[in-house]
């Protein structure tokens, strides 16, 4: 029982501190891809829709190259205009094709959440970032 129980600690504390040392990989240095996993269309006056954002013409994968001060998405790179680091999470502005974008990181866990509109639509998206 009790090498059974030292055998469980060990593969937890294992599989755990991989983890202690990812989170630097969130700071705004190493590249990152991202997955965005679900999406909001909101217009004026509606009810927003919920739905996966490849169906609402969003990207699904995203890279976030702090070097260069891009996001690639599947077809096209934007700049990274501005770009404010915290304690806790990232803040990332820009502009592409009329709409203005937001996306806010965490620096600890990776989770992503971003927000594009124009005047007349929003999209929310939410997701995760890995390193690269």
């Amino acid at each position: 029982m009790k090498t059974t129980l030292t055998a469980i600690s060990c593969a937890v504390g294992c599989a755990l501190f991989p983890l202690a040392g990812a989170a630097a990989d969130f700071g705004g240095k190493n590249p990152l891809i991202c997955a965005t996993v679900d999406a909001h269309s909101c217009d004026p006056g509606e009810i927003c829709e919920r739905a996966l954002p490849a169906d609402i013409g969003l990207p699904q994968f995203m890279r976030i190259d702090f070097a260069k001060k891009t996001i690639e998405g599947t077809s096209r790179s934007t700049p990274i205009e501005s770009m404010e680091k915290m304690p806790d999470q990232i803040l990332m502005q820009g502009k592409e094709l009329g709409f203005a974008w937001t996306l806010v990181l965490d620096s600890t866990t990776g989770e992503m959440t971003s927000m594009i509109a124009d005047r007349d639509h929003a999209y929310v998206l939410f997701g995760a970032c890995t390193p690269r």
